[in-house]
């Protein structure tokens, strides 16, 4: 088993079986596992990132109307089916964040966006693996409060990476 399948594989156990999940009891009694696309090598990339002014913060709603503060770090671009693109990084006191929305939202993806944690790798570099991309929590329950992506962030490619849409009639 690759370490993706065993990542997905435990993620699904803690949505069914952990008091942390983001679903409901209602949603575990039917719940067969998060959907995603297939794994895509070629969108798991090490990317040179342009750095920012150091220390712009900005202020990034939640779908509760609660703000988040964050340091829009910097800006990649990338190809994805032929298509260059570009994304802005985020970072808190938690890390990097990457809100990303893409042309499949509101279909196969969540309509609000996923979410990425890049790693450093280097001096101004960072691994983005969109096969991790995830929902947030508010995509199963609206009683989480979740950061909206920003429209700098909102793509016209799909990215077909990651987890999809949840479907809780069908869990």
């Amino acid at each position: 088993m690759t370490i993706l399948k065993t990542f997905r594989q435990q993620k699904d156990e803690f949505f069914l079986h952990d008091h942390h999940s983001p679903l409901t009891p209602e949603q575990k009694r039917g719940f067969q596992g998060l959907k995603y696309f297939e794994e895509n090598p070629d969108l798991r990339i090490e990317i040179e990132i342009e750095r920012f002014t150091e220390g712009e913060q900005v202020q990034i709603q939640t779908t509760t109307g609660d703000l988040q503060t964050y340091e829009r770090y910097g800006r990649f671009e990338f190809e994805v089916g032929g298509n260059r693109a570009a994304l802005t990084v985020y970072r808190n006191e938690h890390g990097f964040f990457l809100p990303f929305a893409d042309a499949l939202a509101g279909d196969e993806t969540y309509g609000a966006g996923r979410y990425l944690e890049p790693e450093p790798v280097g001096e101004n570099r960072l691994l983005v693996d969109f096969n991790l991309a995830y929902n947030p929590y508010c995509a199963y329950n609206p009683n989480w409060s979740c950061p909206i992506t920003p429209a700098e962030n909102r793509l016209k490619v799909p990215i077909r990476a990651g987890e999809k849409v949840f479907d809780d009639h069908e869990a």
